[in-house]
């Protein structure tokens, strides 16, 4: 999508910064970003929302484990996760109150990065989505779990501000992110 947009509209200056979905919302609100792909929904009345994309959300284990039920057993258990703030640290900790496992201590990442080197080392679990720990399942550096459609489905929604001006760059760019059955009917 990024490349389709900086191919198409060369002369467009695009920053993009990094953040939790409270952190990213909140720069939206306080109109520091035209913009920002957050875990939906959000239900905020300043905001606009709009799916771009949804996610298949998988567990994250060290190799060892082959069945996530396995991780009650552990008393040391750790979840890995970005800093306060992340949707999908908040849905792990759900998911794992649900299956019993309460009183998780928290080792804390600023990159994806770090926290696939934690868990590939078997210091705790993490939950994000297939897509960007695919590769590294493939490697065998980490196991992934399935986990049961409520639990693992998360929408990626694109969020601006209601009242801000939307320019002929944003407006191309989300063109350019939504999926094809939407910029149809966006064009109506």
């Amino acid at each position: 999508m990024l490349a389709a947009y900086a191919a198409a509209y060369p002369e467009v200056d695009l920053v993009l910064r990094t953040g939790t979905t409270a952190e990213l919302v909140e720069q939206v609100l306080e109109h520091r970003l035209e913009g920002a792909f957050v875990c939906g929904p959000v239900d905020h009345r300043d905001l606009k929302e709009e799916t771009v994309f949804a996610e298949e959300l998988v567990l994250v284990t060290a190799k060892r484990i082959t069945r996530p039920e396995e991780l009650s057993r552990d008393a040391k258990l750790k979840i890995i996760v970005l800093r306060a703030g992340c949707s999908y640290r908040q849905r792990l900790e759900t998911i794992l109150t649900a299956r019993g496992i309460v009183g998780l201590r928290r080792l804390e990442f600023g990159t994806i990065d770090g926290i696939l080197g934690c868990v590939a080392a078997g210091l705790g679990v993490s939950l994000l989505p297939r897509s960007v720990v695919a590769a590294a399942g493939r490697e065998g550096r980490v196991a992934l779990h399935a986990l049961p459609p409520e639990e693992a489905q998360v929408a990626t929604v694109f969020i601006r501000r209601r009242d801000a001006y939307a320019s002929s760059a944003l407006e191309a760019f989300l063109d350019c992110a939504r999926p094809a059955p939407a910029r149809v009917a966006a064009a109506e």
